[in-house]
């Protein structure tokens, strides 16, 4: 069995190689192995088998069949955990910018998850399944921060029933482009497949309930640093939402694509913190995780 998707190239990405086109909005999937599926035939642009090099033209389609992975469990690896709370229920970890949360093709070593099992062995939950042990929610591989994982099948329903009713309280930090004038705001824009790419989430008039709640910490001449509350949780929440404001994350090739002179990879976004009522205790419980280095430099550069 595979999975079948289609994209439509859009303006800003015209003249970008299929390979490279194929890994901004495919971020679960490795440029090699995106290589690979493209020298199989598994790609067809405009209905032909192309080679990885073949340049992009907007409003071009490109449909990528994608082969579901076999269900194998996830590989220890001794890989550092940055541990920020721990008990019997609960661990959070700050993911690195870069990191993969689970397995997926392309992507079957240095995951979050090969370092949690060699960590923990079997204390995760299994309701995610043999390659999404403990993982009850996810974050994108170019956001850094606060990630919590549930150590018993208890313990992730518990969390699971707060991330539906949209009860668990997350805080991020985020540089966009532009100097945003006001103070705070609300974005309350629906979020859903993009009508023109399924590779993308987009502002669409029947996609899900979706807020975001921000304020300004400090304006600079061309960019505005951020934090951003998430009423709701949708994909992509925050990077879609600023740039439906005109206000696109800094590093974000798939939603902003605008000019880098930082050379940043992927987006400028980190999880600062979460909060929830812990499954065990039902008290209130809340980690918090300071910006990465790269982003404080950054700061002071801007």
């Amino acid at each position: 069995m595979s999975e079948e998707i289609k994209a439509i190239v859009e303006e800003e990405q015209a003249g970008e190689r299929l390979d490279v086109y194929l890994s901004h909005f495919l971020d679960s999937y490795s440029r090699s192995f995106l290589q690979k599926k493209i020298a199989e035939g598994c790609v067809k642009y405009n209905g032909r088998i192309v080679k990885a090099k073949q340049p992009v033209r907007p409003g071009d389609e490109i449909l990528i069949s994608i082969p579901e992975p076999e269900p194998a469990r996830a590989i220890p690896e001794n890989i550092p955990l940055e541990i920020l709370y721990e008990d019997e229920d609960l661990l959070f970890v700050n993911k690195p910018k870069g990191m993969v949360v689970h397995p997926a093709p392309g992507h079957e070593t240095g995951t979050l998850v090969n370092a949690l099992v060699y960590y923990l062995g079997d204390d995760l939950s299994s309701i995610g399944g043999v390659l999404r042990p403990g993982i009850v929610h996810r974050i994108d591989m170019d956001t850094s921060g606060v990630l919590a994982v549930a150590k018993n099948d208890a313990a992730h329903r518990k969390v699971a029933e707060q991330l539906a009713v949209h009860s668990i309280k997350r805080k991020y930090r985020a540089i966009v482009h532009g100097r945003i004038e006001e103070d705070t705001g609300v974005i309350n824009k629906p979020i859903g497949r993009s009508r023109t790419n399924r590779l993308k989430m987009a502002v669409v008039p029947d996609g899900k309930r979706a807020v975001t709640h921000f304020k300004v910490l400090q304006r600079f001449e061309a960019y505005t640093y951020i934090e951003c509350s998430l009423e709701t949780g949708r994909t992509h929440q925050i990077r879609v939402h600023m740039t439906s404001e005109g206000h696109p994350l800094l590093g974000d090739t798939a939603y902003g694509n605008r000019p880098n002179k930082f050379r940043l990879q992927g987006q400028t976004l980190h999880a600062l913190s979460l909060g929830l009522v812990h499954p065990g205790t039902g008290e209130w419980l809340e980690v918090t995780s300071d910006i990465p280095d790269y982003m404080k430099h950054l700061l002071e550069i801007l």
